[in-house]
């Protein structure tokens, strides 16, 4: 099965009820970027060019580390292998295991064969396993651990009936020939999963182009160059671990892919930053404390010296942490960044200033490039266009808006509609469930969930999810969870 066999087309939009007065006033109220990217080319393109240029590091883990050369030969040999397999264009691939430069390497290997990479996490259980393969209608699932698969995606895949590949039988291939299949800058790149309310999680897909635009997103704010190491940190279900892993690799950088061991302990972290040259590193806000916390008590690992960027995303920064970061990590900026996984990860960016501080809530900042956000309020049975200070739902719209939900026509409808207001590459528009309102200087501040979601340590959790697989249980006749904050003593329904 292809993802487009999956998908609606345009029909399966929903509609946005906005009067032309009030359309008018959100077009001149939005906060757009505009930006010429070239959205035409892959990944794996830009790997094999810079290696042809002058070989360097590519990519780097703790069993060894890969130039760009060995890089793309490791991708086309995978690209053989899946092939064999019977991966064709528009298939899923899904890819389970550790982070490593397998990983890297399977999902350039889905570019060139014009499939779409789905991260699968052993840590998941195997029903969870099973239920996002065969929404997906993945045609295999790759193995990268170097030995045995994970029980849980072993067993999962075994239940949705999914063939499952070891990553290193590619050894043993020919190198894939020819150029990437990429179709058409609307080509469906990868599938994410997120936590869904009917106790069913969402798998979010993201087009070429979103992706594409999200990682020179990076670039533009960031000032990445040759020069720049990133940390791969995130779990592979993690939107960000798609830019960790790819984004330096579009101009010739390092990714320093950081076992979940390291990961978990801020003072080895740090002592890796140091010996990688990592310049670049993505945390929820939790780990920013902790890493802060624990160099406060174990002045002897050091500082990052060599670390120019930390952003801070998942989940809301606090002020505190911020006003600790920039005066115990001056040498580095901090980026408060936010986006929804099915934007193509973060739709802004934030530089936090000192001024910034006397808020009680930090900004989440301007759009990133190609990208336009709209601030409404429901009134009645229609939409409404907010007032600088006026609190709204925020909208997204641009390159970055995504496909919709695989299998699900229903919940696409409810979070996706034809853009009524600019003509944009994707012609989509997304509600994220999200309040906020604009800032006298003109940068958005984060309020809260309209609904019922909440994430905890950065984990995109609804609360209807939880409480429909509690129901599931025959001695559980109704259940409702609320959230907990043990340390400042007080619970969130």
């Amino acid at each position: 099965m292809t993802i487009e066999e999956c998908l609606l087309g345009p029909a399966g939009l929903g509609e946005l009820a906005i009067a032309p007065e009030e359309l008018r006033r959100a077009r001149e109220l939005a906060l757009t970027r505009d930006h010429p990217v070239d959205l035409a080319d892959a990944v794996i393109t830009r790997v094999e060019r810079f290696a042809a240029e002058r070989d360097r590091p590519a990519v780097r883990d703790v069993r060894g580390r890969l130039g760009y050369a060995e890089l793309a030969q490791q991708a086309r040999r995978m690209a053989t292998l899946m092939e064999r397999s019977g991966v064709a264009p528009g298939t899923v691939v899904a890819v389970g295991g550790e982070r490593g430069t397998a990983v890297v390497a399977a999902f350039l290997a889905t570019e060139l064969l014009g499939a779409l990479y789905l991260p699968a996490d052993g840590n998941w259980p195997a029903r969870r396993v099973a239920d996002v393969l065969g929404q997906a209608g993945a045609v295999l699932l790759l193995n990268t651990d170097p030995d045995t698969v994970s029980p849980s995606l072993a067993e999962g895949a075994a239940e949705a009936g999914v063939p499952v590949v070891r990553a290193a039988e590619a050894a043993g291939c020919e190198p894939w020939r020819g150029p990437a299949r990429l179709e058409g800058q609307d080509q469906p790149r990868y599938v994410l999963f997120t936590s869904g309310s009917t106790g069913r999680p969402k798998g979010a897909v993201v087009e070429h182009q979103g992706m594409l635009n999200h990682l020179f997103a990076k670039v533009v704010d960031l000032g990445l160059t040759a020069d720049d190491v990133v940390a791969q940190t995130a779990p592979l279900g993690f939107d960000i671990s798609i830019w960790q892993m790819l984004c330096p690799l579009l101009v010739g950088g390092e990714v320093s892919v950081v076992a979940d061991r390291i990961a978990h302990d801020s003072v080895a972290f740090a002592r890796l930053m140091a010996e990688h040259h990592v310049t670049v590193v993505e945390l929820v806000p939790t780990m920013v404390r902790l890493l802060l916390d624990d160099l406060a008590a174990a002045p002897e690992a050091g500082q990052p010296a060599g670390l120019r960027w930390m952003l801070a995303t998942g989940e809301e920064l606090p002020t505190e942490v911020a006003r600790r970061w920039l005066q115990e990590m001056p040498q580095a900026g901090l980026v408060n960044a936010y986006g929804p996984t099915e934007c193509s990860d973060d739709v802004t960016h934030h530089t936090v200033l000192p001024a910034d501080l006397d808020l009680l809530r930090l900004p989440i900042g301007r759009p990133v490039i190609n990208t336009q956000l709209y601030v409404l309020r429901s009134e009645g049975e229609g939409w409404r266009a907010c007032e600088r200070g006026e609190t709204g739902e925020l909208f997204v719209g641009g390159v970055g808006v995504g496909r919709g939900y695989v299998s699900d026509p229903d919940r696409t409808r409810e979070a996706f509609f034809r853009d009524p207001f600019l003509d944009t590459p994707t012609g989509r528009l997304y509600r994220t469930g999200d309040a906020v309102k604009v800032l006298p200087q003109g940068a958005l501040q984060y309020l809260g969930r309209v609904d019922r979601q909440v994430k905890i340590a950065g984990v995109r959790m609804e609360l209807g999810e939880i409480e429909a697989v509690l129901q599931r249980h025959p001695k559980v006749g109704a259940a409702a969870v609320v959230v907990h904050d043990f340390a400042a003593g007080h619970h969130r329904r």
